[in-house]
């Protein structure tokens, strides 16, 4: 089941995350290249961050408009052309020859290929959560967020690799080539019948709307809302490790190679955990991982925290220690995480009306992950940043608590593949 889902669904995503990931690093540079400060440039990442509440909700109106596949494969184009566009804009300009046009164009297109990637993710959730059996869904929604950590992996170094044969401008290249090959591969092998658009009705043979339905959607909303408040600090988490775990070994004074030694250790461990995070869910339920998840991503925080603060200044070993082992640690949390925000999303939207629901899904983690680092720059302006580490612990901590008491009672709580 798993395998034939790998030409349409896990092979594309792939190359499109590899391309993804190797654009992200590259955009405060390119920024700087083409002249915006250090504060501008800093917030252009954001723009992702930024779609990724504002656009789900609109990327599920066009999917449920042209159908999965028509949607992906018209937006796939879109990414490929603003990708190829910003090269060839972008690339003569940059070496100190940017201007104001140049930097509204990369403002512009960085907003289209933001845009673009909201429905790829959109309409993919949506169509794992129809293809695959509910035995099985836990699994493969897993091996997609596996899919999405081997591509912030690979991206990187592909992108590296790629810059240092040409400018920085070459990963826009990078990323047209792998979402041109996803693309092609979605338009041949994403099953039409799946992807087809549903009939609309005309208006005036539309039902009534009765009361009970209109009780059903607050329940779900409802449902969405219990699940959501308990796995929103584990996305939370997610978005702040990248800021706060480098801040702090750079105030232990650990060199920028060793952070990345950390960062990479940890990243190797998550992909081992895939799999098995995927087969304990379907086996045991999705409290049996969501749980772990984010209790064991919140001790990680506050063991970096405390390390962070007693092992300052006790030599370089100790702050090599200081940063490893609560990586190791949120590594292991986030690793049994792996897919678990797409399998609750899916777990808690109804079959009818699936791509609408999970626009509002995405849209509430969305402003969570939007939220996130404005919490850690809050905390850092008065204290140290391993008090935004023990504060997002904390966090962890607490969705944890909530999700073991709410998640066996809306999600499947094991044994599925016996029903």
């Amino acid at each position: 089941m798993l395998r034939g889902l790998v030409p349409s669904v896990y092979a594309p995503s792939l190359l499109e995350f590899v391309g993804l990931a190797a654009l992200m690093p590259v955009i405060p540079l390119l920024a700087r290249d083409l002249g915006f400060s250090v504060p501008q440039a800093a917030a252009l990442s954001t723009i992702f961050g930024l779609t990724s509440f504002l656009g789900p909700i609109p990327a599920g109106r066009l999917i449920s408009r042209l159908g999965a596949r028509a949607a992906l494969v018209s937006t796939g184009c879109v990414l490929v052309a603003a990708n190829v566009l910003a090269y060839v804009l972008i690339a003569p300009a940059l070496g100190g020859g940017g201007d104001l046009l140049h930097r509204v164009m990369l403002v512009v297109l960085l907003l289209v290929m933001a845009a673009s990637t909201q429905v790829w993710h959109l309409g993919r959730q949506s169509y794992l959560g129809t293809a695959l059996p509910s035995a099985m869904r836990a699994r493969g929604m897993t091996l997609f967020g596996g899919v999405m950590r081997m591509g912030e992996v690979i991206g990187p170094l592909a992108g590296a690799l790629v810059m240092a044969s040409g400018s920085m401008a070459g990963v826009f290249v990078l990323f047209a080539l792998g979402a041109g090959a996803g693309t092609v591969m979605v338009a041949v092998f994403l099953p039409p019948g799946e992807a087809r658009p549903a009939r609309t009705v005309p208006r005036q043979e539309r039902a009534p709307r009765s009361p009970a339905r209109a009780t059903l959607d607050r329940a779900v909303l409802r449902r969405m809302v219990a699940v959501g408040a308990g796995i929103a600090p584990v996305m939370m988490a997610r978005v702040n490790r990248p800021v706060i775990v480098p801040l702090l070994g750079d105030a232990l004074g650990l060199d920028p190679v060793w952070i990345s030694v950390v960062f990479g250790i940890s990243a190797a461990l998550e992909i081992l955990l895939v799999i098995p995070a995927g087969t304990l869910m379907d086996r045991y339920g999705r409290a049996a991982v969501a749980v772990p998840c984010a209790l064991v991503m919140g001790a990680g925080f506050l063991l970096l925290s405390v390390l962070g603060t007693t092992l300052d200044g006790r030599g370089s070993t100790a702050a090599v220690l200081a940063l490893l082992v609560p990586s190791l640690l949120i590594g292991i949390g986030n690793g049994l995480g792996s897919g678990i925000v797409m399998t609750l999303g899916i777990d808690v939207s109804p079959v009818h009306g699936r791509t609408r629901y999970l626009a509002w899904w995405n849209t509430m983690l969305g402003a969570g992950r939007l939220a996130a680092p404005l919490v850690v720059t809050a905390i850092t302006l008065v204290a140290p940043v391993a008090v935004a580490g023990a504060a997002t612990g904390a966090l962890c901590v607490a969705g944890g608590t909530w999700l073991a008491r709410t998640l066996p009672r809306v999600t499947p709580s094991g044994g599925t593949g016996g029903r």
